[in-house]
């Protein structure tokens, strides 16, 4: 009889798991994105930020999701502390509400919540519908779990073995604290532990005075799971947040603990329902521990400031910046830190294609060892964006995030071919000439530096077209490469004008020019590679794979001599 009641219960508890992991996940799926700006909109002040925090947990039903997201804010420099608590305070606040909900007798509305999800999941036409539809599920598999854990557990009641096992874990408060803040951070939801709670009390399995206890338990475990999945043991100040957090509620708890028998007493005196009693609780806990800190938030700021400092980053670090581990579970924010990333990786880019062309003028050797150097950064953050986009891709991604993924890796790896040409190929150029002392001709490196201020400007265009998926700057971008492609043609006649003129400038660096010429072309092609899934989004892409077919042959670079 005990292990079936056991069993019993621990099917409950993981189907309640379940549907929290499904609406949270179907959330996140449907408006992730959208979810982060909101929050990022929300932060002007610690009110804003605390109502913020309080509706994002609502609908994600996880304060460890938001402390997640508000994390990888504050470790990135985007938002300060102060508001940042605030969120949290929202968010612990939040989570009472769905406890509040779900308190209440509605286990009817789970079958009326499967038939909308289903049908949503299985008919939806966009991505997002099929998403709310695993929110509905998820919502009902909830609601079906509380209603096998109260059948469970009433039967059971006069079991005299199982009163003797809660007995023994229940009889002290201190005990019944640290027990349910080791089980939440184990589950990594406070809202499965307080509604588990909940069922125990309304079964009479537990006095409410060690319901009161366990549920102050359960806040102190779901203020752990943020300080060992959000923090960054590489960065102190990454724990200011979920340290603040913690703090908050081990206060909370020291405050309430000692008068936890007259608040059962009166509060089972006003709701006989111990399990209403026990969600009333949660919520007052919460309110009055937000109430009593969101005036103090400066003060406790400037304390995780000075206890926690910010490590200055090596630079040059070769490591990825913004590619979140946690955020795998989640594809839209997956995507979003690889696409920031992917910008990071076409920062040093950038930086590389500005120097090689300074050196190749200036003469400056210490800027072709500096471009050689941070081809291996290229180098290791292409690998790093390969790898996390390939483990996101190991889940399940639907049409739209599927072809994002391949967009990024796409761009990534035209980037890493950049850095290649321009360390291989640029650089030796630039090797070679400052070896001999050559010199390029006025008119030359005019040309030269105008070639390569245009490839530079495309590849800022092609950084927005790659955020944004603009159709107009993909459209500008490819016209540019036409009218590139025109240029180099009319760059060359120029230069072989100046060879039969007899420059001796011209005569002895005419390999290099044309060398030049070539490869930048070669990178701006590489470059307008970002434009091509916009336009085939849009539809027109084979137009502009037609007109390009019809543009005049590049003659072959002369070759380089020995």
């Amino acid at each position: 009889m005990g292990s079936l009641v056991l069993l019993d219960l621990m099917g409950g508890v993981a189907l309640l798991l379940w549907g929290l992991h499904m609406v949270h996940s179907g959330i996140l799926r449907a408006f992730g994105p959208n979810l982060r700006l909101l929050l990022a909109k929300a932060l002007s002040n610690r009110f804003t930020a605390f109502t913020a925090g309080l509706g994002l947990t609502a609908l994600l039903q996880s304060s460890t999701a938001t402390a997640l997201i508000t994390s990888s804010f504050t470790s990135e420099g985007l938002v300060s502390l102060v508001p940042a608590l605030a969120i949290m305070l929202g968010a612990n606040v939040g989570t009472t509400l769905i406890v509040q909900i779900l308190s209440f007798n509605i286990a009817a509305v789970a079958p009326v919540l499967f038939i909308i999800g289903l049908v949503a999941f299985r008919s939806g036409p966009r991505s997002r519908v099929k998403d709310i539809g695993r929110v509905f599920i998820g919502l009902g598999l909830m609601l079906l779990a509380l209603h096998i854990l109260l059948n469970t557990l009433a039967p059971a009641e006069n079991a005299p073995g199982v009163r003797v096992f809660m007995n023994a874990i229940t009889g002290d408060p201190v005990l019944c604290i640290l027990f349910a803040a080791i089980v939440t951070w184990v589950v990594h939801s406070s809202v499965a532990s307080v509604l588990l709670v909940m069922s125990l009390a309304y079964a009479h399995f537990i006095t409410p005075y060690a319901a009161l206890a366990l549920v102050l338990g359960a806040n102190l475990g779901s203020a752990i799971n943020p300080i060992v999945e959000g923090a960054r043991r590489d960065n102190p100040a990454s724990y200011r947040l979920p340290l603040g957090n913690l703090l908050n509620r081990v206060v909370g708890i020291l405050l309430v603990a000692p008068f936890l028998q007259p608040i059962a007493e009166f509060l089972i005196a006003w709701q006989p329902d111990a399990a209403k009693a026990t969600a009333l609780f949660h919520i007052a806990f919460n309110g009055a521990t937000a109430l009593l800190f969101i005036g103090l938030l400066d003060g406790l700021a400037r304390l995780l400031k000075r206890l926690l400092p910010e490590r200055i980053k090596e630079a040059d670090a070769l490591g990825p910046r913004y590619l979140d581990e946690s955020a795998l579970e989640t594809p839209s924010l997956a995507l979003a830190d690889a696409a920031r990333e992917t910008l990071h990786m076409g920062d040093h880019v950038e930086i590389m294609l500005r120097k090689v062309m300074a050196a190749m003028i200036t003469n400056d050797r210490a800027l072709v060892d500096e471009v050689s150097r941070m081809d291996n950064r290229v180098d290791s953050l292409d690998e790093a964006i390969k790898l996390y986009v390939t483990k996101l891709t190991r889940g399940s991604l639907d049409e739209r995030e599927g072809q994002r993924a391949m967009e990024i890796v796409s761009f990534a790896i035209n980037l890493e071919h950049i850095g290649d040409i321009i360390d291989k190929n640029l650089s030796e150029l630039a090797t070679k000439k400052i070896k001999r002392r050559f010199q390029f001709s006025a008119e030359g490196a005019e040309e030269l530096s105008a070639f390569h201020k245009r490839t530079m400007d495309s590849l800022r265009i092609a950084f927005g077209v790659f955020m944004s998926g603009d159709v107009n700057e993909a459209r500008k971008l490819l016209a540019e490469k036409a009218a590139l492609r025109n240029t180099e043609l009319a760059a060359t006649e120029r230069h072989l004008d100046r060879l039969r003129e007899g420059r001796p400038e011209t005569i002895e660096t005419t390999s290099l020019h044309l060398d030049v010429l070539r490869d930048l072309r070669r990178i701006h092609s590489h470059i307008c590679s970002v434009a091509y899934p916009v336009l085939d989004a849009a539809g027109e892409l084979a137009a502009h794979r037609s007109a390009e077919s019809e543009l005049p042959a590049l003659p072959t670079a002369a070759p380089s001599r020995p």
